[in-house]
């Protein structure tokens, strides 16, 4: 199960809407070994475009470096669909490479940049195999344990 807070939740779906009908792209760090999604990210999509997200190169190295000196790792790692479902892609499926992460997928296909609700999924993919989980939206994350 993914739990999240409300304000982390909230600046993912922001994300997705603001960039539509373009896919956006992020991470949400956390402590080592935590599964705490604790710092927002938002990425740039590279490919910018409406059917495939990319990462840029530069800015990811960059962050990964930035969370190895902070003792973090990526806890989720989300993007949006703009026109399809929130359900990985062959092409998503591909692209999962951290097997300790929740990829998290936001569908803005109904209501696109304007209010309304959205499509808020996250999955575990380890070894090209996709399991849906429950997400849990929480006021708060549980005070962490020294260490976690």
């Amino acid at each position: 199960m993914l739990t999240i807070d409300q304000a982390t939740y909230d600046a993912i779906v922001a994300h997705a809407k603001r960039d539509h009908p373009d896919e956006a792209c992020g991470v949400v760090a956390g402590p080592e070994g935590s599964d705490r999604p604790e710092r927002f990210v938002p990425m740039v999509n590279a490919a910018g475009s409406p059917t495939f997200y990319e990462f840029d190169s530069t800015e990811l190295l960059r962050l990964y470096q930035e969370m190895d000196s902070r003792g973090e790792e990526p806890v989720v790692v989300y993007h949006s669909h703009t026109a399809t479902e929130a359900y990985p892609s062959r092409t998503d499926i591909g692209l999962a490479m951290e097997p300790g992460a929740h990829y998290v997928l936001v569908s803005t296909r109904e209501h696109g940049n304007n209010d309304g609700p959205v499509e808020f999924r996250s999955y575990r993919i380890v070894d090209g195999e996709v399991t849906e989980e429950e997400v849990s939206v929480v006021a708060h994350l549980p005070a962490g344990h020294p260490g976690d």
